[in-house]
């Protein structure tokens, strides 16, 4: 139906929302000590063991960072060029060496996401009333004319992990708790900007998705900015902005990363030079800059293999589903519930108890559905393309 799409968004928003909460919550340890990371976090509430699930879990979210770039190259261009200047970028960027270095550039993102999405509602605005009006229909795509019943279903399937992937940002909220003053205390502060944060997105992902239906009806493209063509000068902005804004979250996404491989690194062999040792280097408004051969070396890797696998497999959507419906679950919903459960002592079996297992359970089943949609939309897209050749 036309508004089981607006509904899900707000249900997956709620969940989202309320899980955030209750990590927030879990940022200090029961002695109260800070948690650096989401993996910090875990291991202090819930031991050794779901630490070791919540990494595996964190590895495969972070595969994602590189696939969303090329969505919006031009249609006469290789997106491996593109890739290329963007892994480049990311080298460079990656070698700052936390969040606290990087705050400019999450701030810069997210304008940018706000600039680009203002872009794709006016441009919408605009084509459903210059007309002629889409055809659109109250069950979305028909069943018989646009899709068969069984591809209605895998795409249904498959957006859920869409939704999924969106909403899925608890795995950096500890390392941006981390960034918080004591006082006033980081998790009242860290609830105040998650309803904010989960509203404002909300509130554009359902403008996007309702006014984007409208202007293009069943036929929507699924980036809808390449649906319009004219202002050619106002898309071109829109997809800079695009751009500017994948650079700064892939590393917003990638630097927990590289905060777990260097601490168990130099964990494991604390003697080691080429792990510990740094240099200072100046860096044009951004001042003294801790270089690290280590940090160069191993970060480098990480950007050129995701840059490898994403022109190999260059499926925007199939692996956002994929990887939001393996993500969304253990880290957004499982692992701060069952912190949750232990670090405020809630009963076995009580109501609270019951209803957050319940939540749990049937957020684990939306997940496996939307990873079966995912991985069915990945086979099609694999049979039909051909590595490294121009789009």
């Amino acid at each position: 139906m036309i508004f089981a799409g607006p509904i899900v968004l707000v249900i997956f928003a709620i969940i989202t929302w309320y899980c955030s909460i209750m990590l927030a919550d879990c940022y200090r340890s029961p002695q109260g000590k800070r948690s650096y990371s989401y993996k910090d976090a875990v291991e202090a509430n819930l031991g050794s063991v779901y630490c070791k699930f919540c990494a595996w879990a964190q590895a495969i979210k972070k595969s994602n960072c590189f696939h969303k770039n090329g969505q919006d190259a031009t249609c006469e261009v290789s997106t491996t060029m593109n890739m290329v200047i963007f892994a480049v970028i990311q080298i460079l960027l990656s070698q700052l060496p936390n969040f606290h270095k990087i705050s400019w550039l999450s701030i810069v993102a997210a304008i940018m996401s706000v600039a680009y999405s203002s872009i794709g509602l006016g441009l919408s605005v605009s084509k459903i009333a210059e007309g002629p009006r889409a055809r659109t229909t109250l069950t979305g795509v028909v069943v018989g004319v646009d899709v068969t019943a069984t591809e209605k279903l895998w795409r249904t399937f498959q957006s859920l992990g869409n939704i999924a992937f969106a909403y899925s940002y608890s795995t950096v909220l500890i390392e941006i708790q981390d960034t918080l003053r004591s006082s006033p205390p980081e998790n009242q502060v860290m609830k105040k900007a998650s309803s904010i944060g989960v509203s404002t997105t909300t509130m554009f992902y359902m403008a996007c998705g309702l006014l984007g239906y409208a202007a293009f009806g069943n036929s929507a493209p699924g980036n809808f900015l390449t649906g319009f063509y004219e202002p050619f000068w106002l898309i071109d902005i829109a997809n800079i902005c695009i751009v500017i804004h994948l650079i700064g979250a892939y590393q917003v996404f990638a630097q927990p990363v590289y905060h777990f491989i260097e601490t168990w690194s130099r964990n494991r062999w604390p003697e080691s030079r080429f792990l510990t040792s740094e240099h200072a280097v100046k860096v044009p408004l951004l001042g003294d800059v801790p270089l690290s051969i280590f940090r160069l070396t191993w970060r480098t890797l990480y950007v050129i293999v995701t840059a490898v696998v994403a022109m190999i497999f260059p499926f925007f959507n199939d692996f956002l589903g994929l990887i939001g419906a393996m993500s969304f679950w253990p880290l957004t919903v499982f692992l701060p519930v069952e912190m949750y459960i232990v670090r405020a002592k809630i009963p076995r079996f009580s109501s609270t108890w019951n209803w957050l297992k319940i939540l749990s359970t049937i957020c684990l089943l939306v997940s496996l559905m939307a990873a079966c949609g995912s991985v069915r939309g990945l086979i099609q897209s694999v049979q039909h393309y051909q590595p490294f050749k121009s789009s």
